[in-house]
């Protein structure tokens, strides 16, 4: 027990050093014409150090924003903004799968058309199934881009058996325990594997989640680029290594509005029932719409 407990403090200390030395050397991870940059890269996003120095900037903000509540209130606003930004522009995929949906079943059963061919001078020019199968790839983007804006908005599904029955501080307890017990550890497991899925399908020779750094060094001598490019069909979309990296940014920002959420949770823990949905940027559907408004 003694151990674990040195051995914590001690990865908080150390963030500081891991930190300050990556930012002073950026040539020995952002300099990826060196292969060894690379395999730092692929190391560091899943290792204990990396993990540490976003702890204990998370405990920084935590404690500036207890000290001095205003703060906190301006981190909730700009992580839900952030959250907002990217879903609302993310969200218009939805439209472009349907519009290209309806190219595809024009061009290929009215035109007899094998191919859609888009662009000037030197257009885009790809089988059918290749366009069939690339709308995969906007409902990914909906899925994993959108999904903390509509946790903004209140738009998820929700099985309610004690909520809403219970008073405004014991539901903000409940908020800040799912944020801290559910939401941030779901999201540092998709983290850990969805960044050597990620890698795997990258670069070869494939790293693996138990690779030392001293190792990974070692196969940089061999590394070169080997980005996915098979596709489920001959003709088929062959860009699937764009879904992993949706995984990862998924994951990402589902830590970051783990954060958003325990602080608002208790800033209207604190504040009372007259703070909630205090900032709070929702989408409205204007004047005379209200009835329409949360009924999905």
């Amino acid at each position: 027990m003694l151990d674990a407990i040195v051995w914590f403090f001690k990865n908080i200390g150390l963030a500081f050093y891991n930190f300050f030395y990556a930012i002073s050397h950026p040539g020995l991870w952002l300099d990826w014409s060196n292969s060894e940059a690379i395999m730092r890269v692929v190391y560091y996003g899943g290792s204990v150090e990396f993990f540490f120095v976003v702890f204990t900037a998370i405990l920084i903000v935590t404690a500036a924003g207890l000290w001095w509540n205003g703060f906190m209130w301006g981190c909730v606003r700009v992580l839900e903004g952030f959250a907002n930004v990217v879903g609302r522009f993310f969200a218009w995929a939805g439209l472009i799968m349907v519009l290209q949906q309806v190219i595809i079943v024009f061009v290929q059963r009215i035109f007899a058309r094998p191919d859609i061919s888009i662009g000037f001078g030197i257009p885009l020019e790809m089988d059918i199934s290749w366009w069939a199968e690339e709308l995969k790839l906007y409902n990914a983007m909906v899925v994993a881009l959108c999904c903390t804006y509509t946790f903004v908005q209140g738009g998820h599904v929700r099985v309610d058996l004690i909520y809403s029955a219970v008073s405004h501080r014991t539901k903000r307890v409940i908020d800040m325990l799912g944020s801290l017990l559910f939401m941030l550890p779901m999201a540092v497991l998709i983290w850990m594997y969805g960044w050597y899925f990620l890698w795997r399908h990258l670069i070869t020779p494939k790293p693996s989640a138990s690779d030392t750094l001293d190792r990974l060094l070692m196969k940089a001598r061999a590394v070169r680029w080997n980005v996915e490019t098979i596709g489920f069909s001959p003709n088929g979309f062959n860009g699937y290594f764009l879904f992993k990296i949706l995984l990862v940014a998924f994951a990402a920002m589902i830590f970051i509005h783990a954060i958003a959420f325990f602080y608002r949770s208790y800033l209207e823990w604190k504040e009372g029932p007259e703070s909630e949905n205090k900032y709070l940027d929702k989408d409205t559907l204007g004047e005379g719409e209200e009835a329409y408004e949360g009924t999905h």
